[in-house]
């Protein structure tokens, strides 16, 4: 098929009016749509318009809804929300929208009362036994790394606390991810 300067026009005034490739190619009649998509790349026409008005006036911009979790933590919002323009893909087309994004910063931290944590025997790696809890304390580049050490039970590497922090049930990690 060969591309007339007649066909080049309209194919330019009908991507311009926000047609699909499929559309155009139907229109046009003769060519598929992979060829009005490879004809618009090399004539390196711009993003176009979509049919029936912009996608930012159409609907609403998505603002993400905070959810509650019942963690150990919670992020207060900024006192400002600003406006952010992003791109995102519709199909084969980037397009662009403004979406409203709250700002947030300052993150408190409150810890159950109720844990009680093991003292530590600090034991170096040489000092473990098959008897010792193996849970690693510190930053193992720094001189005061160190093993837990405390008194474990025959199936855990781990004493009994930090093996509860190892070993989290399935229905406990879903209710943390989300």
């Amino acid at each position: 098929m060969n591309w007339t300067d007649e066909r080049v026009e309209k194919l330019k005034r009908l991507w311009a009016e926000g047609l699909s490739a499929s559309q155009i190619a139907a229109q046009l009649g003769g060519v598929s749509r992979n060829a009005v998509i490879g004809k618009v790349h090399r004539l390196n026409l711009p993003g176009r318009a979509k049919a029936g008005g912009s996608s930012s006036a159409a609907r609403p911009a998505k603002r993400a809804t905070q959810t509650q979790r019942p963690t150990t933590f919670q992020a207060r919002p900024a006192a400002n929300a600003t406006t952010r323009t992003v791109a995102r893909a519709s199909g084969a087309t980037l397009l662009k929208e403004e979406v409203e994004v709250d700002a947030f910063h300052e993150v408190e931290v409150s810890r159950p009362l109720n844990v009680v944590v093991p003292i530590s025997r600090r034991l170096a790696l040489t000092e473990l036994t098959e008897r010792t809890c193996k849970w690693p304390i510190g930053d193992p580049m720094k001189d005061d790394f160190h093993f837990c050490g405390c008194e474990i039970n025959d199936a855990s590497p781990y004493c009994t606390y930090h093996a509860k922090l190892a070993y989290q049930p399935v229905s406990d990690r879903r209710k943390a991810a989300r």
